[in-house]
């Protein structure tokens, strides 16, 4: 017969938030000892909260062992949740302080480099002037970019995450919100013989020296498309990077050809020299947004920095943004 828990008599009344905090560290620690060390009291305290959660709950949480200490299925669950709960504890102090004084805060955000060299420095910009005491917590995520970028949510490292929008945020606890579309555009150095063509057929580039994202990546299968769009196929790398800062300098060094977005060339093309070739390359468009956890609820911080980022993406489209969430009708769309 399934046992079931009492809310009021078992958790509401017996409950406590240091308990759950030290099952939290003890399962991160992996043993009783380390988590005592870390948390700066004896190993019986902790192993005294950890029987006092099993008890108020009628399960055991964790599996003891001569290696250490392990969840259980129980355990694993109430972890999950418990992550949630701490959190939603920090960002009631955030937004409290915020709220008390909204000259400070802090807001962590991750982005990937196409647009953390594009708008990023733009809302930035926007968002400092108007709180100048907020610190923003930024994390360059390119190198995760061919994965979910979902577990930085998820995990509340991240209040927001600015990157190309795809159908993998087409989930159920993703809000992803398009900022701008963009395009992507075949780009070689301004001293090229290619500069000074008025029409190119992209037939003629297949035996120059390429400059190409890893197979296999989200970014590689993108450009991929706009090869076969015209009826070729994806030229041999002499190059193999994602790099911007690479590719540009590169560009300037030798007569390579990359694949660069219109954004990246609005801002960099006088700069490093570099010339969009008159070929067509048929592709989707390409987004650009930021993505949010769907159940967590934004601070008052990070809904002045998403506003900003707003008054900022209409520099790059003159349009309004539009908001995709999990289960959209929108069709898919390639980052």
């Amino acid at each position: 017969m399934l046992h079931k828990i009492d809310w009021e008599s078992q958790i509401g009344r017996r409950l406590k938030l240091r308990d759950l905090h030290v099952f939290v560290i003890v399962v991160q620690c992996g043993s009783m000892a380390k988590a005592a060390r870390q948390l700066g009291v004896s190993q019986p305290a902790v192993s005294e909260a950890i029987a006092d959660l099993e008890h108020a709950l009628s399960v055991r949480l964790v599996d003891r062992s001569a290696q250490g200490v392990e969840a259980t299925i129980y355990g694993e669950t109430l972890l999950k949740r418990s992550v949630a709960v701490f959190d939603e504890l920090k960002q009631s102090v955030r937004d409290i302080e915020f709220l008390s004084d909204p000259t400070v805060g802090e807001l962590r955000i991750g982005c990937t480099e196409s647009l953390s060299t594009t708008i990023l420095p733009q809302i930035i910009s926007r968002f400092s002037r108007l709180y100048p005491r907020v610190a923003v917590h930024f994390d360059d995520v390119t190198a995760r970019a061919s994965e979910s970028l979902g577990p930085g949510l998820r995990d509340r490292k991240y209040d927001c995450v600015l990157e190309r929008i795809s159908d993998k945020h087409m989930t159920d606890d993703l809000n992803a919100e398009v900022l701008f579309d963009d395009k992507l555009v075949v780009v070689a150095g301004s001293n090229t013989r290619w500069a000074r063509r008025r029409k190119i057929e992209l037939v003629e580039l297949l035996d120059e020296p390429w400059i190409l994202p890893a197979p296999g990546t989200w970014y590689h299968a993108f450009v991929a498309e706009g090869f076969r769009g015209s009826g070729v196929g994806v030229p041999k790398a002499s190059l193999v990077t994602t790099s911007i800062a690479v590719r540009t300098h590169v560009l300037t060094e030798a007569p390579y050809i990359t694949t660069f977005s219109n954004s990246v060339m609005r801002l960099h093309a006088d700069r490093h020299a570099l010339t969009v070739l008159p070929v067509g390359f048929p592709t989707r468009p390409w987004p650009a947004g930021i993505v949010t956890l769907k159940n967590r609820t934004l601070g008052p911080a990070v809904e002045r920095f998403l506003a900003c980022a707003r008054d900022a993406a209409k520099s790059f489209t003159g349009r309004a943004s539009g908001r995709c969430e999990g289960n959209s009708n929108r069709g898919p769309v390639a980052r």
